[in-house]
């Protein structure tokens, strides 16, 4: 039994909405953090969905997932950069709020 594409896509577009709406709506980093995984999770769903629908029987179309990994890498990079960037605001301000960061730019 197999999932179908749309449904997948569906959770992909539900996914990336959530996503959006937590970095658009909360201040706090870590969350804000959370939501641009969310989103890049959502965008490698789409990927790989779009791969199986446009793959044909006999031909396994690999370029959706291995784009997926790539986003999967960089994903990786965005948590250790983004850690260390809350680590270090926590250092200076003891907050991690968004509304500290406007502060650092002395």
């Amino acid at each position: 039994m197999s999932v179908p594409t749309e449904h997948l896509l569906g959770l992909a577009a539900i996914l990336f909405a959530i996503g959006m709406a937590g970095f658009l709506t909360r201040r706090n980093l870590i969350v804000v953090l959370m939501s641009i995984e969310l989103m890049l999770n959502a965008a490698n769903l789409t990927l790989v969905a779009g791969a199986r629908m446009h793959s044909k029987v006999d031909e396994l179309s690999l370029a959706g997932p291995i784009l997926a990994i790539f986003v999967i890498a960089v994903a990786a990079v965005e948590a250790a950069v983004g850690l260390a960037l809350v680590i270090a605001l926590y250092r200076r301000k003891q907050t991690v709020s968004l509304d500290a960061v406007s502060e650092l730019r002395d």
